[in-house]
């Protein structure tokens, strides 16, 4: 959990002895102006802070669980980046006034001595406030990047505590600390923790689909770094670096470090020195004051011409934020559009819905019980789907938009750790309509899965004989007929469609990577197809490539028969039909895999050929529930093999850096249409849990 709570204790500790000291200063300036009945104006106004910044914390909170999840993304993501710009500027201003913040503060508090009550209040609500809404904006954003991990309200609590210690012993004198140089460490650090906090921000809003470039990927280490393990937990919570990052997060972290970073250490640079550096900030303890400083006289109590309860104005600065927070959660609340409001849980499953008229209708559903659950609007009957929501988390409300036509409907509500619950059906009047999606049962998936495993089986059992070639070629030092069989036998692997862990490890020894190992690749680990790429099209000698070669061969055969008895989850087949080219677009489009060959596009059409051979055990089940998917898939398929045919002229594949932008825009435009029109495909073959 401390990888979580580190960035929300540094924000928490740096912005409590930045109000701490605020408030040291005002209640070390009325102590030594002898206006200590004044006191309470100043907890007065600081209690406001407070509760003004808790608030705030609540209206994004609950404001944000009301939203979509593609709004959420956005929403959270453009906060993220206000959360960047305050942090940046809390960080500047204070390497800027480290040094005369009491004296600046004492003024302001004798200045505010002449006048009203209200005045002081101010002045102390204001010094506060500002550290307490940054503070819950920060702790938001991170709170949010860290799932439901408690780690960054902990971090926060124990940074504010140890804050307020500080304080305390900096007012007593009891402590002595170089406040300059504490701020200026913790600035260089939060520089860094805020452009973690800028990349996640802008994945958010990538997302959310407020920018674009979602899909293109600068940096993917998923295949060789474990992003469970310590190190890349440590990275992910503090820094906010993720195994996969897109070219937006990268340009975004690192362009934002090196200005912000560069501009910090200018400044410090340019800073004239303190001539006598203090170890405790000047003013923060009752002490003599300076003899060129003139305390105030002390003043005389301000006549009462009525009097009121002393806890009336404590309890009426804390009562009306919340209250005004409440009512912003409320009004910010999305109504129902004609539609009505629909209880999802176990015990309450469809109470308030009624037979709602035909046409266009928008269902509030609202989880009133204790977990997570997922809803469907079903035709009890045939188990058919007109709509659903999954992750509906305790205490929320999402929108359900669904076209109503004649028919029987009923709320299917599935708690994540109970028994699936349907609600009692109505009856809708008038012809009866399209639109619903039949669910899929693991047994309609069975006979494409064995379909899917026999062809599997087959391009196994020729990857075997190909790559025993191919070592055979190696050890008679015929490398260039060795050239083209690896080509033959690594489109033979890709069009087995060996994404995403389908191989399990076999994946990794097969066709991994030099990505994240230590010696790249000229490391030991380093093996398989790209290994013998690398070598290959670098020069190395048939000695230095019989080993791998003779490796990957052994490995194969040890796939092929290993996968029979591999453990392959039937509702993971229709995922295959989409992550395959995924995979294309990420990888081989890129040229991230090319070792020095140059056909990218040969695995790239290798691809295509797997993803086609999925579709085509998946298409008695998608023709009954989506006729009109197949025919634009297929065109898209259709038009995509003729810009990769168009690259492939006498036997040579055109490498990715060398075709033209023209070129390489038709090429990633059709695979990314076609990825779009096969998007629906995990969807439509879902297997959904019945009652």
């Amino acid at each position: 959990m401390w990888d979580d709570a580190f960035p929300s204790f540094l924000i928490g500790l740096r912005e409590g002895l930045e109000a701490g000291l605020v408030v040291s200063v005002l209640v070390a300036t009325l102590v030594r102006a002898d206006a200590k009945s004044r006191l309470p104006q100043v907890w007065t106004g600081v209690l406001a802070a407070i509760a003004l910044s808790m608030s705030f914390g609540a209206v994004l909170t609950f404001t944000a669980a009301s939203l979509s999840t593609a709004v959420q993304e956005a929403f959270g993501g453009a906060l993220s980046i206000v959360a960047v710009a305050f942090v940046t500027a809390m960080v500047f201003w204070m390497r800027r006034s480290a040094r005369s913040l009491a004296g600046e503060i004492k003024e302001k508090v004798t200045e505010a001595l002449t006048m009203g009550a209200g005045v002081l209040v101010l002045t102390s609500f204001l010094a506060v406030g500002r550290e307490g809404l940054e503070t819950a904006l920060f702790l938001w954003t991170t709170a949010r990047a860290a799932d439901e991990s408690a780690g960054p309200l902990t971090g926060a609590g124990i940074g504010l505590v140890l804050a307020a210690v500080l304080c305390w012993g900096l007012y007593r004198r009891v402590l002595s600390i170089n406040l300059t140089r504490f701020f200026t460490a913790t600035g260089a650090v939060l520089i860094v923790i805020a452009a973690g906090v800028l990349g996640y921000g802008l994945r958010d809003l990538q997302e959310g689909r407020v920018l674009p470039g979602g899909a293109a990927y600068a940096v993917d280490l998923s295949g060789s770094v474990d992003a469970g393990s310590w190190y890349s937990t440590l990275l992910q919570g503090v820094l906010n670096l993720t195994p996969t990052m897109t070219w937006l997060q990268v340009v975004g972290y690192v362009g934002y470090l090196g200005v912000v970073m560069t501009l910090f250490v200018r400044g410090l640079r340019g800073a004239a020195p303190s001539p006598s550096p203090s170890p405790a900030p000047t003013g923060t303890a009752p002490a003599t004051p300076p003899r060129a400083a003139k305390a105030p006289p002390p003043l005389p109590a301000p006549a009462l011409t009525r009097h009121r309860p002393a806890w009336l104005i404590p309890v009426a600065v804390v009562a009306v934020p919340a209250v005004l927070a409440g009512l912003v959660v409320v009004l910010a609340r999305p109504e129902p559009a004609g539609g009505e409001t629909v209880a999802v849980s176990a015990k309450d499953c469809g109470q308030g819905f009624t037979a709602p008229e035909p046409g266009r209708q928008t269902f509030q559903m609202r989880n009133t019980g204790d977990q997570t659950s997922e809803v469907y609007l079903i035709d009890p009957a045939t188990n058919a789907v007109y709509g659903e929501i999954e992750g509906l988390a305790p205490g929320t409300t999402r929108d359900l938009v669904a076209t109503v036509a004649g028919g029987t409907y009923a709320w299917r509500c599935v708690p994540s750790d109970g028994k699936a619950v349907t609600s009692k059906a109505v009856r809708v009047g008038g012809a009866a309509g399209a639109g619903a999606v039949v669910p899929v049962s693991e047994q309609d998936l069975a006979g494409p899965l064995r379909a899917y495993k026999a062809y599997v089986n087959r391009g196994l059992a020729t990857l075997v004989t190909e790559t025993r070639k191919l070592g055979g070629d190696i050890r008679a030092g015929h490398l260039g007929a060795a050239r083209a069989d690896w080509l033959t036998a690594h489109r033979t692997y890709a069009s087995l469609g060996a994404a995403y862990g389908t191989f399990e490890e076999f994946d990794q020894k097969i066709n991994g990577r030099p990505d994240g190992l230590p010696g790249g690749v000229h490391d030991k680990d380093f093996t398989g197809f790209h290994r013998l790429e690398y070598g290959l099209w670098h020069g190395q000698s048939a000695g230095e490539l019989k080993d791998p070669a003779q490796q990957l061969a052994a490995d194969a055969a040890e796939l092929r028969n290993a996968f029979p008895r591999q453990d392959f989850d039937v509702s993971d087949l229709p995922l295959r039909a989409h992550e395959i080219l995924e995979n294309t677009l990420q990888f081989e489009l890129t040229g991230d895999t090319d070792q020095g060959s140059g056909t990218g596009l040969a695995t790239a059409d290798a691809d295509l050929s797997g993803t086609r051979e999925l579709l085509t055990v998946l298409r008695p089940l998608l023709t009954t529930r989506a006729p009109r998917l197949l025919p634009t898939v297929d065109a898209d398929i259709a038009r995509l093999q003729a810009l990769l045919d168009a690259e492939h002229r006498d036997g040579r594949w055109t490498a990715v850096d060398r075709l033209g932008r023209t070129g390489k825009a038709r090429i990633d435009g059709a695979t990314g249409q076609l990825l779009e029109d096969l998007s629906p495909v995990p969807d439509l073959l879902e297997i959904r849990k019945s009652a």
